[in-house]
């Protein structure tokens, strides 16, 4: 078996994020937003995490990070476009 490389660790490690930590980060990411970009820091985070969120309560993590269930939507924005990018 072949080692992995750094790159591929890291990878691996995001695959096991826990909802906790997923409402974690949003929950960071939403808070520290500029005036004017939260809708932008959820979608961002549906891209970054978007291999994470597979299966996962996005409603229930929009919630909890951010108060606002509606915000699911922009989360699964996120994952949609994280398709078209490398």
């Amino acid at each position: 078996m072949t080692e992995l490389s750094e790159k591929e660790k890291n990878n691996e490690n995001l695959k096991y994020l826990d909802i906790k930590e997923l409402i974690n980060i949003l929950k960071s990411m939403y808070d520290n937003a500029s005036r004017g970009y939260k809708a932008t820091m959820i979608n961002l985070f549906g891209i970054k995490y978007a291999t994470e969120l597979k299966n996962q309560p996005i409603k229930y993590i929009a919630l909890s990070a951010t108060g606002k269930d509606s915000l699911y939507i922009e989360i699964s924005k996120g994952i949609k476009l994280a398709k078209f990018l490398k």
